[in-house]
This record gives C-alpha cells, sequence and structure tokens, in this order.
C-alpha cells in the first residue's frame, strides 16, 4: 500500500504534463506517393520544396518561358505561409503540372497527417493529406558561409 502515493503521483504528472506540440517541419508524402515535399519552418512561416519525385520532370507548364527548363526537383511549392492559428498556415501553392499558383491553406491534423488545400477565387477548393515519412533536425536554413577575406 506503500506504493499507491507514489503511483498517484506519477500519474498525476503524466495526465498534467503539457503535451508536446507537432511539427509540420519534416518530409511529406504525397497522397498520389509521386512526390515528397521538404517543408521547413523560420519562425511562424512556412515553405516547402519538393524534395524527391517518383517521374523527374520539368516546369514546362511555367507561364514564365523562362523557367520551363528548370527540373521541379528542388521546386519550391509552398510559398508564403503564415501562421494563421495553431497549427494551421496560409499562403499560395504552386501547381507544376499545370503552371499556376493558388491560394492555400494547410492544417495539422495530427503529428503524421497533414491537410493541404488550394483555392481557386476563394470558393472552388481542393485538398489532399500528405504523410510525414520524416523528420528535419533544422529548421531554418543555415546562414551561407562567410567568403574568405581577400588576400593583401
Amino acid at each position: 500500500m506503500k506504493w499507491i502515493p507514489w503511483l498517484s503521483a506519477i500519474l498525476f504528472a503524466i495526465t498534467t504534463a503539457p503535451a508536446q506540440s507537432a511539427s509540420a517541419t519534416g518530409e511529406w508524402l504525397v497522397a498520389d506517393k509521386s512526390a515528397r515535399i521538404a517543408i521547413h519552418a523560420c519562425g511562424h512561416r512556412l515553405r516547402g520544396t519538393i524534395a524527391w519525385e517518383r517521374v523527374h520532370g520539368l516546369d514546362d507548364q511555367n507561364p514564365d518561358l523562362s523557367k520551363r527548363h528548370r527540373t521541379t526537383l528542388g521546386l519550391p511549392i509552398l510559398i508564403g505561409m503564415q501562421s494563421t492559428g495553431l497549427d494551421t498556415w496560409a499562403g499560395r501553392i504552386y501547381n507544376a503540372d499545370n503552371g499556376k499558383t493558388y491560394a492555400a491553406k494547410v492544417k495539422l491534423l495530427s503529428p503524421t497527417s497533414l491537410f493541404v488545400e488550394g483555392c481557386v477565387m476563394g470558393i472552388l477548393c481542393g485538398g489532399e493529406t500528405w504523410t510525414k515519412v520524416r523528420e528535419h533536425a533544422e529548421d531554418c536554413p543555415a546562414s551561407p558561409p562567410t567568403p574568405p577575406a581577400p588576400k593583401q
């Protein structure tokens, strides 16, 4: 019976400890499993780039003709995503399939599920749930290396 107070104290500590918030940063597999998107955060903003794709492609539908020969790998697709509340962000999403950019919202549903929605004119919306495949140890990109001082 001496262990009951200890057990009660442990259970109380576990149930009252703050839950660790899940993160939208990391690598996410899109719904059709054709690509992975690396999402990084700096402050309250998110940005996402294509980190892996099943079939390598070109950004050949881009409205800017000078960008139509660039590869889609590494292409930014989540752009200017700013926090709008707890685990929600709004900004723009680029669709390389048609070269268009849409208003977008991102919501972290769980530690392993992220809902991404794009809208045209704010009323025609479509979305899908992405699945987390990997965490990133570092959210913000490192500062570029400082160039060496010129020799005198």
